[in-house]
Formats: C-alpha cells, structure tokens, sequence
C-alpha cells in the first residue's frame, strides 16, 4: 500500500510541471508580429514573404505596415524612444542604422541566435552584414540583418569604347582619358554624366571617386578628414570630369542622368543603381539596347569602392516576440525567399542568390553586382551622417559651378564638419 502512495506521489510530481509547461504554451496562444516598412515594391517583397511564412506558421499573424520613408522612419524613432514596442520588425536604411544601434533600441541578435542554438549563415555578404554590427567591425555585435543589397554600379557603352579601341576602365583615370576621347569623336555625346544637385545626391555619386583615391569623409576615431591632400586630389578630378558632362550637370539628378543614359547622350555613368538597370535594356525606353555594359566602379590609389545601399531589418528591443520576430526574420532574410523577392526586382543579399542561373538570365549584371557588394563601402557610421552628407554634397557643388576652388572648400567643409560633431 505504501509503495503504490510513494508511486502515485512520484508520479503526481512528474505530471505538475508537463501539466503547467502545456498550460502556459495555450495560454500564449496565437502570436500577432507587427512590421514597419516602406512602401512600394519594398512592401510588395514583405507581403510576398509574410504570405509564404503564414502557411507554414498558421499560428503567427503578420501585418505589414507599408508607408512612405520619411513617415515610417518617424514613427519607428518616436516608438523605439519611447521603448513602447507597437513594432516587431522594422525596416532601417542603413545611415540609421547606427543611431538606432547606439541608442540601445535594437534587440541583440547574436543573444537571440545563440539562445536559438543557430550561427549567422555566412552566405549573407559579409560587407552587408557588418552595416548591420555596432561598432561597425566584424566582431561587433549584430542588430541588423541585410534584407536588399542595393549597391552602386558603373555603366559604359561599350560599342563607343570598341569604336575608339578603349577598354573597360580600370582605374579612374582611364574614366577621363575615355571621356576625353569619346566626346571628341561623337557629336551629341557627352563623355560622362553625373547626378550633381548638392546634398545626397552629388554625395552619392562621388563618394566610390573619393574613395578609391584614399580620401575618407572621417578618420577611424570619427573626426573630420576631408582637409587631406587625398581628398583634394578627389575633388580636383572630379571638377576634370565635368568638363566632359552635360552643360548644367550641377543640376542633375536621377531623371536626368537616366535620360541621358537611355537616350544615348551619355558614353558612361559614374553612378547606377540596380534599379536603373533594366531600363537600358527596354526597347520602349532606350536607344542603347545591347550597347551598355555594367559593371564595377574603377579604382585609383585604392581598389573599386562602390558605395552600399542596404536596408536592414532589425527587431526593436521592446517587442515583446523576439524570438517570434527572429523566426520570421530568419525566413524573410532565407535563401527561397529571397529568390522570390530577386524575381519582382528586388536584389537580394546572399551570394549563392546572384548566382541563380534563373535569376542571371533575367538579370544577366547579377555576378557584377555581387562582385561589387563585396567590394562595398558603407557611409561613414556616425548619427549625424545626414548633416554630415549635406556639408559635403553642398560644398562639393560649390567647386563644380566654380564658385571655390577644391582646397578651400575641403578646408572649410572640413571645419563645418567639426561644429557638427563637437
């Protein structure tokens, strides 16, 4: 009789804590995931992920906030701040990346991988990886995983540079040589076009130049180092190439560098996107179908330095799913997701994806754009990039309509730059 009490007891004990585990798995029931993300296309890949994702986790719900860039980078700040946790999964452009990171806003993914008993896949690109890491280093710690890969490309047309014997630039001074060249040669052609209007766009289009000629916008302890015989020398060959642009260049923006692109008016493009891309192979479009050849940017002192524009997506500290969130994050960021999100125009951000013989087909500059990517530079990682971004881009311009010369507007760039910073 004791012994079938003592038995009973024992097992009584053994059934309370599998009694309450099952308890408390129905009592969190259902799980509601909230995302922020841009509109567009971009909400079109989240859409086309979270509709896969569901049929595979009927108990996990998602909704997919699409709303324009600087409305969603609003309300993403005022909620983090606040550490309210209305969101799961946000989408960050990559400049952001580091004031959010800084500000303790960003769930630590290496905790949540490592509690999930999973290492980072190593097929995501390093370079785009590291934008996600504060500090910004190898080792530093991971907030962010890189859902698109934008980088920037360089186009030429190939049937000019076979007409005049030129190969495909290797460093920037052949760009100029090219230039030089080709508009001698071609009536209503010009040798190179540029976006120019100060602020980010000049900023954009520049930076893999200044770049690859040693120059850096901050040194490594983050201070200004524009006033640098490097960055002079940038900035002079910069002012060289416009002499073979489009009269009113400085007033270029991506409309008008595309136009001249399509129309043929231009024998190169010092900065594409990948959405620029297809167009140049549109007959609806363009004059230059089968003539523009995509590919990575020159160097010069330095190897090729295309600037990386990724889009992170990170999970908010004060979410209350993270481990929900990273397993929707891990899907989205997968290897069969991003295949599906390449094919509406999206690039992605794992190698063995710019590599799917579909994909090339349809996108025959993807093994450039990777090679790029893993060339790719970062903006500097800094919280005040866009004032930073602005004093450049509008000093930059100053020097391409002649209103100061290189040295100068370096030097005083340079300074306004630390009033920024201090």
């Amino acid at each position: 009789m004791k012994k079938a009490f003592s038995l009973s007891l024992i097992l009584l004990f053994l059934i309370i804590p599998l009694f309450i585990c099952a308890v408390g798995q129905q009592e969190k029931g259902p799980v509601k995931l909230t995302f922020i993300g841009r509109d567009a296309v971009y909400g079109d890949a989240i859409d086309i992920a979270i509709s896969e994702y569901v049929k595979l986790n009927p108990q996990v719900s998602i909704e997919n906030l699409e709303l324009p860039y600087a409305s969603q980078y609003e309300k993403v700040v005022i909620d983090m701040k606040g550490a309210v946790g209305t969101y799961d999964l946000i989408l960050i452009d990559d400049p952001a990346a580091t004031q959010f990171q800084r500000a303790g806003w960003l769930a630590n993914l290496d905790e949540l991988l490592k509690k999930r008993g999973e290492k980072l896949d190593p097929d995501l690109i390093s370079t785009a990886v590291k934008l996600g890491r504060y500090p910004y280093a190898d080792d530093g710690t991971l907030y962010g995983l890189p859902h698109i890969g934008n980088v920037e490309l360089f186009v030429y047309r190939k049937d000019l540079f076979q007409k005049y014997g030129l190969s495909k630039p290797e460093k920037w001074d052949d760009v100029l040589a090219a230039a030089k060249k080709i508009q001698a040669g071609e009536k209503d052609v010009y040798g190179v076009v540029f976006r120019g209007v100060k602020g980010n766009p000049i900023t954009s289009t520049s930076l893999p130049l200044f770049w690859a000629f040693g120059a850096n916008v901050l040194d490594s302890k983050g201070r200004p180092a524009l006033d640098t015989p490097e960055a002079r020398n940038a900035w002079e060959f910069f002012l060289k190439l416009k002499d073979y642009a489009p009269e009113g260049v400085a007033a270029y923006n991506s409309a008008q560098v595309k136009d001249a692109l399509y129309s043929g008016r231009a024998a190169m493009a010092i900065e594409v996107w990948p959405g620029w891309v297809p167009g140049l192979n549109d007959p609806s479009k363009s004059a230059v179908v089968g003539k523009a050849e995509v590919t990575t940017h020159p160097g010069q002192v330095k190897k090729s330095s295309p600037m990386l524009g990724i889009w992170l997506i990170g999970i908010p500290e004060a979410s209350k799913n993270h481990e929900e969130a990273l397993d929707f994050l891990l899907f989205l960021t997968g290897k069969e997701t991003q295949i599906k999100i390449a094919e509406i125009g999206l690039p992605p951000t794992r190698e063995s994806v710019f590599m799917e013989p579909g994909l090339i087909k349809k996108f025959p500059w993807y093994p450039v754009q990777v090679a790029a990517m893993k060339n790719g530079v970062g903006r500097p990682r800094t919280t005040q990039w866009k004032e930073l971004e602005d004093i450049y881009g509008a000093y930059l311009q100053l020097v391409l309509i002649g209103k100061m010369t290189p040295a100068d507007a370096l030097k005083e760039a340079n300074s306004k730059m630390k009033e920024v910073l201090e």
